[in-house]
């Protein structure tokens, strides 16, 4: 899922240390966190496009869909996933699998920060 590693990019990093993973204390906190932190920020539905395969998901490279949510918490202990909307059915798929390009300011900076995160290397726990 990741790319090669971003450049480190301060103010995203103190972000994500002081809003979304702050006073997580284990793998499952910081999933709580970024679950929470997505949740709030994430302006539904919006428009987004498969960027990478992922096995795990049926989309294709530059396919769209349309974001219309997020799953139950505990499907997202691991990793985060978001709804789709996708032939006719509903599910959910990996966010890191998607580009935003709907949505608004706060959508996209929720989307890029997560994408950060993961390009970093970082991981729950």
């Amino acid at each position: 899922m990741a790319n090669k590693k971003a450049k480190k990019e301060p103010a995203r990093e103190k972000r994500i240390e002081m809003e979304i993973v702050v006073d997580a204390y284990d793998a499952w906190e910081q999933a709580m966190g970024w679950y929470y932190y997505l949740e709030d920020n994430l302006k539904f539905p919006f428009s987004a496009t498969c960027a990478r395969k992922r096995d795990i998901s049926p989309l294709k490279i530059k396919e769209k869909v349309e974001v219309v949510g997020m799953p139950v918490e505990s499907e997202c202990e691991r990793e985060l996933f978001v709804t789709i909307t996708w032939e006719g059915r509903r599910f959910s798929v990996p966010l890191g699998q998607l580009e935003c390009v709907g949505g608004d300011k706060k959508t996209k900076q929720a989307i890029a920060d997560w994408h950060y995160w993961v390009n970093q290397g970082y991981q729950f726990g």
